[in-house]
């Protein structure tokens, strides 16, 4: 038998980092039940780069870079560069494990006024696993990961509206042995995302201004398993909607306020009696499209807990000249949703072509794996 890490095969790491993946019913300390969403690869929805990083996770309506390609494919049909990539690079949960790392890279190019294509790769690292038999000799080392790869379309309509759209291939690679009995293989997927954005210069309190409004649903796809006679679970598809106005404050100062909403749109998990008959709430086993449409009202607590789904990130950008930023934000989940809040901060420095940007997350150290969370993003715009 092999034995490996324990916090791995128990996949702490995400149940401590993202709630999404945690038990699905607890009590709290305060008696209210505790109901997290489940479903596979987490990981897509963790924020890759550096910008939205410190702005609250908040990124669907923003002005568009190379890192559209994760908040809102639409928007790259808005950026005015016809070339650009981006790499990212975020150590994960620090304050937990020493080598848990995430890396994003994007690409993207504009075809001509109206039409740009783009891709992504993103790569989340366990780091590695001490593999032993049961006489504690050393057997070699496993390093546990998932990744995606993506291509991505968008186009504009007019001056103001575009539509985007991302194909996503998933595989998430956990395990090379056996868990509760079971051989445990690679598990893969494949999903979609679809997106719109539209944009408007306006004047507001005498400054002018550029109002802008994002939707993006994301990984709308088949469900994975890691065995062969295993549960298969969803993919974390979530709808993201938000709006961001931007000021001109003067000739070199520019301010954004952003917010964004977002809802997993995946089955809450129902109240089942000692024997494991729902008494309160829908079956969870269903198929992809139920499980979307029927995700606004299976709630088991109904409307009110359907609301406390959403999260909520609210973020600020403020530009002296187009050559440096500083950034603010803060990101709020319900309590019952997974308990994830904290404060963000960074900056951003533009010169020549490309971009260097920092993240730094600020929350309760006892509390919150996420603590000290840093993010690093280096962008590059190619002239023609």
């Amino acid at each position: 038998m092999i034995k490996k890490r324990s916090f791995f095969n128990s996949l702490v790491v995400f149940i401590l980092g993202l709630p999404v993946l945690g038990l699905a019913q607890t009590t709290q300390s305060d008696g209210k039940r505790s109901n997290t969403i489940q479903t596979a690869a987490p990981f897509l929805l963790i924020t890759p780069d550096a910008r939205s990083g410190a702005m609250g996770d908040a990124g669907v309506a923003i002005s568009p870079d190379a890192n559209s390609l994760h908040w809102n494919p639409a928007k790259m049909a808005f950026l005015d560069k016809p070339t650009g990539l981006s790499a990212s690079y975020t150590p994960w949960l620090r304050n937990l494990v020493p080598d848990v790392d995430l890396g994003y890279l994007t690409i993207y190019h504009r075809l001509d006024s109206r039409n740009t294509i783009g891709g992504a790769l993103r790569y989340f690292s366990y780091g590695s696993i001490q593999l032993t038999d049961n006489s504690q000799n050393d057997i070699g080392v496993y390093s546990p990961n998932e990744f995606s790869i993506e291509g991505t379309y968008s186009r504009k309509f007019g001056d103001s509206f575009s539509l985007g759209t991302a194909i996503r291939y998933i595989r998430s690679s956990l395990s090379n042995g056996q868990f509760n009995g079971q051989d445990i293989q690679p598990a893969t997927a494949l999903a979609a995302d679809a997106s719109a954005y539209y944009k408007s210069g306006t004047i507001l309190f005498g400054k002018d201004a550029e109002l802008a409004f994002g939707l993006n649903i994301s990984n709308v796809g088949s469900k994975m398993s890691y065995s062969d006679n295993g549960s298969k679970s969803f993919l974390p598809t979530n709808m993201k909607l938000g709006g961001a106005s931007t000021f001109m404050l003067d000739d070199l100062s520019t301010i954004t306020f952003a917010l964004d909403l977002n809802k997993l749109l995946v089955p809450t998990s129902p109240i089942r009696d000692a024997n494991g008959q729902i008494i309160s709430g829908k079956d969870p086993d269903r198929s992809v499209p139920s499980a979307i449409f029927g995700s606004f009202t299976d709630a088991p607590g109904g409307f009110s807990e359907e609301i406390s789904e959403i999260s909520y990130s609210l973020g600020t950008e403020y530009w002296y000249n187009k050559q440096f930023a500083i950034r603010s934000g803060y990101f709020y989940e319900t309590p019952t949703k997974g308990d994830r809040r904290y404060f963000t901060v960074g900056a951003g420095l533009k010169y020549n072509v490309f971009n260097l940007d920092f993240a730094y997350l600020m929350a309760n150290q006892q509390t919150s794996p996420l603590a000290q969370t840093l993010r690093f993003s280096l962008v590059f715009n190619f002239e023609k």
